[in-house]
């Protein structure tokens, strides 16, 4: 365990989203896991954490309800050797590619100063990125962080009511014989198979911003450069990492 520091008593944390600005399967472990070459940049909305005094893990807002053993949050406070009471009120949406649960893990190990960032993506592929936070170029199974220089973006993002599970998209993007995604990212025609409805939330937005949308990650949010209004629309700025 790498941590330099106790998690605080009581404490309220932020965890900002993050957004994979496009990605690259490069390869495939024995173990089955994919290995990306990926940039991520962190947005300047998340969620909040309240730490204080006891045990469980509880979620409010845009999802709802009790984290069990399988929780990255409850995870991450066993990773650290911490026993805490933690309310989450979520703000990143679920399954919509934005990191939410690994933002979440991540601000519980910042927090107790951990900085191993092979045991943080055992915990979840993201989670070391948004341990690091800022610009950065993602490899391996996202273990491997570079920082890059902050360059300050303004995003669009529309991220429709679908779920879009990770693990799905990786199969589906093996079946297809893994294609080259023609828009920075390679797992966007494997999501398109997983969850066709998709391709309707990616045209209202390209047709809106009058550039093709590009989709985050596996999915299910959908993002272009620059700030236009829509409904339903989320206009998102960049952040430097959080020690800068």
């Amino acid at each position: 365990m790498s941590s330099s520091r106790a998690l605080p008593r009581n404490a309220t944390l932020f965890a900002p989203a993050k957004l994979t600005v496009d990605l690259r399967v490069t390869g495939l472990r024995d173990d089955g896991m994919h290995l990306i070459d990926a940039e991520m940049v962190t947005l300047d909305f998340g969620d909040e954490l309240v730490v204080s005094e006891g045990s469980g893990v509880r979620y409010r807002g845009a999802w709802s309800g009790e984290g069990d053993e399988n929780d990255l949050v409850t995870r991450a406070l066993a990773l650290v050797g911490e026993q805490r009471q933690v309310d989450v009120e979520k703000r990143i949406p679920a399954g919509a590619g934005l990191g939410g649960g690994s933002a979440d893990a991540a601000a519980i190990l910042r927090a107790a100063g951990f900085d191993d960032l092979e045991a943080a993506a055992r915990l979840g592929a993201d989670v070391a990125f948004c341990l690091v936070g800022g610009r950065a170029k993602v490899s391996g199974i996202g273990e491997i962080v570079a920082p890059l220089p902050f360059v300050e973006r303004t995003y669009t993002l529309l991220t429709p009511p679908l779920h879009c599970s990770t693990p799905a998209v990786y199969r589906a993007w093996d079946d297809l014989g893994g294609p080259t995604g023609e828009h920075g990212n390679d797992l966007e025609p494997a999501a398109l198979v997983v969850e066709p409805q998709l391709a309707r939330w990616r045209d209202r937005l390209s047709e809106e911003a009058g550039t093709r949308a590009r989709l985050a990650g596996s999915g299910s949010t959908w993002f272009v450069e620059g700030a236009y209004t829509g409904d339903g629309f989320v206009v998102a700025r960049t952040t430097p990492p959080e020690d800068t």
